[in-house]
C-alpha cells in the first residue's frame, strides 16, 4: 500500500494551487494529487467564467482576491508565463435607488484607496447604445426591471485563462518533485484509531480516531493528512465520514452569443473603457444578468445567478437550460441592449458553484487529520492563490499564512471554530 506525507484530493485550481504550496512550504515531504478526472482542472474549474475583480468593501474579500491577482499578475509579467490576462474592468450597472442606498460604502472604500469611475446614463447610453430607460415598456414591468441611473467602472479587474492558471500550478507542483494521479477516483476514506488495538472492526466511538487515506479505484492510498479540495463535491465525500462542510451545490449555466451582426461587433468592440479597446465586463441593474466580452473567439458569454426556487444538486455533467436563455436572460438584456435583438446562442455550458451557506466566503479548517479547502461560492479563480498558501501554512502547522506581497493572513479567520469575516457590502 502506498504511503504519503500527504494526498491532495482534487486537481482543479483550489487543489493544485494547495498542493504547489504545501510541497514549496515542505519540501522534503512526499506529496501526491489525486482526481477522478484524466486532467487537470476538468471538473467545474473548466466551466469558470474567469473573471476577478480587486473592488471589495470586506478586508478578508480584499487580501485574498488582490494578493492572488498580483501573483497572476507577477506570473504573466515577470515570469513569463502567459496567462491572457484582460484588463476589462467591471461596469456595474445601478437604478437610482440602488446607486443612493450603496452611494456610502463607494465612498468608504474610496477613502480606503480603491479606485472607480463614475458615469452617467448618458455617456452609458452614447458608449454602448444603452437603453437606459425601460420602465415605460409594459413588459419590462412585468420582469421587474428598473432604470439605469448610474455605471461604475472598476478598472483593477477582468478575465484570464483558467486551463493556462492550472497548467502553471500543476507544471510548478510536479517541478517540486510532486506526483499526480489522474483517473483515481476516491471511494471512501481510509478511518483507523491513533492508537490501534488490534480488535475487530475498529475504530469504536470510545477511540479516538483519524483520516488515514482514501480507497479508491486503483486502491488504497495512506497518508499522514488528507486534504479536501473537491469544490461541488465536498459534502458527497464527506458527508459519510460525519464531517460538516457548510457547503451545496448549485448549477450555473452560461449562453455563448457570436458578435456576428455590425451592431454586436460595434459593441463588443467599444473603445474608451480600457486597454483592451471592448466593452467592460457588464452587469446589468436588475435581474443582474452579466454580459462577459470573450475576445479570443469574439463572443459575448451571458449568465445570470438565479437563487431561490434554483435546488441546490449535485449533477455529475450538468446540462444548460434552453428556456433559461430563450426565456430569461435574453428577454431582460434585449430590453436593456437591443443589439441582441434576434441574438441566438452558438454554444452553451453548465456547472456548478460550491455555496458556502454560512457567509459565501471559503472554508479551511482540520478535522482529524483531514483538512477541508472549499466553498468558495463562485469566486474560486480569483482567490485561488491565497487559499493554497493558506492552506499549505495550516498543512505546516502555522498560525498565519504569507500571502503574495508579503501580506499575513490568521488560518483561523477562515476556520469554522474561530471564524472572523467581514461581511460583503459590495455584492453581485
Amino acid at each position: 500500500m502506498a504511503e504519503y506525507d500527504a494526498i491532495v484530493i482534487g486537481a482543479g485550481i483550489v487543489g493544485l494551487s494547495t498542493a504547489y504550496y504545501m510541497k514549496k512550504l515542505c519540501p522534503d515531504h512526499r506529496i501526491i494529487v489525486i482526481d477522478k478526472m484524466n486532467a487537470a482542472g476538468q471538473g467545474n474549474t473548466a466551466k469558470s467564467a474567469a473573471m476577478f475583480r480587486c473592488f471589495f468593501y470586506s478586508t478578508t474579500n480584499l487580501r485574498l482576491v488582490d494578493t492572488s491577482v498580483e501573483f497572476f499578475k507577477h506570473v504573466q509579467e515577470e515570469r513569463g508565463v502567459d496567462l491572457k490576462i484582460r484588463w476589462t474592468g467591471y461596469l456595474w450597472l445601478f437604478s437610482e435607488e440602488s446607486y443612493n442606498q450603496i452611494k456610502g460604502v463607494l465612498d468608504t472604500m474610496s477613502r480606503l484607496g480603491l479606485q472607480y469611475r463614475l458615469y452617467d446614463e448618458k455617456e452609458l447610453a452614447d458608449r454602448l447604445g444603452l437603453r437606459t430607460r425601460v420602465t415605460h415598456d409594459e413588459e419590462a414591468k412585468l420582469m421587474n426591471l428598473v432604470d439605469v441611473y448610474k455605471g461604475i467602472f472598476i478598472p483593477k479587474a477582468g478575465s484570464l485563462d483558467v486551463d493556462s492558471l492550472v497548467k502553471f500550478y500543476e507544471a510548478e507542483f510536479m517541478k517540486l518533485g510532486g506526483e499526480i494521479s489522474y483517473g483515481t477516483e476516491v471511494k471512501s476514506f481510509v478511518v483507523e484509531p491513533r492508537l490501534p488495538l488490534g480488535i475487530p472492526n475498529e475504530p469504536y466511538f470510545w477511540q479516538e480516531s483519524r483520516v488515514a487515506g482514501v480507497i479508491t479505484n486503483k486502491g488504497a492510498v495512506k497518508a499522514k493528512k488528507t486534504v479536501v479540495c473537491v469544490g461541488a463535491w465536498a459534502s458527497k465525500l464527506l458527508d459519510p465520514i460525519g464531517i460538516e462542510t457548510h457547503v451545496k451545490p448549485i448549477k450555473r449555466q452560461i449562453f455563448c452569443v457570436k458578435a456576428k451582426s455590425e451592431f454586436l461587433s460595434k459593441l463588443l468592440w467599444t473603445k474608451g473603457f480600457n486597454r483592451e479597446g471592448c466593452m467592460p465586463f457588464l452587469i446589468l441593474p436588475k435581474p443582474k444578468v452579466y454580459i462577459k466580452p470573450a475576445l479570443e473567439e469574439e463572443s459575448f458569454w451571458l449568465c445570470y445567478g438565479d437563487e431561490f426556487p434554483r435546488a441546490y444538486k449535485l449533477e455529475e455533467e450538468p446540462q444548460p437550460e434552453e428556456n433559461f436563455y430563450k426565456y430569461g436572460i435574453y428577454q431582460i438584456v434585449v430590453k436593456y441592449l437591443p443589439q441582441f435583438r434576434g441574438a441566438t446562442y452558438s454554444s452553451a455550458f453548465a456547472g456548478l458553484y460550491a455555496v458556502n451557506t454560512i457567509d459565501r466566503q471559503p472554508l479551511i479548517f482540520e478535522e482529524n487529520d483531514l483538512i477541508f479547502a472549499g466553498g468558495t461560492s463562485g469566486s474560486g479563480i480569483m482567490k485561488t492563490d491565497a487559499i493554497g498558501r493558506i492552506v499549505a501554512a495550516l498543512y505546516a502547522e502555522k498560525q498565519y499564512a504569507t500571502l503574495y506581497g508579503g501580506k499575513e493572513f490568521k488560518i483561523e479567520e477562515l476556520g469554522l471554530k474561530k471564524r472572523k469575516i467581514e461581511p460583503e457590502k459590495f455584492v453581485i
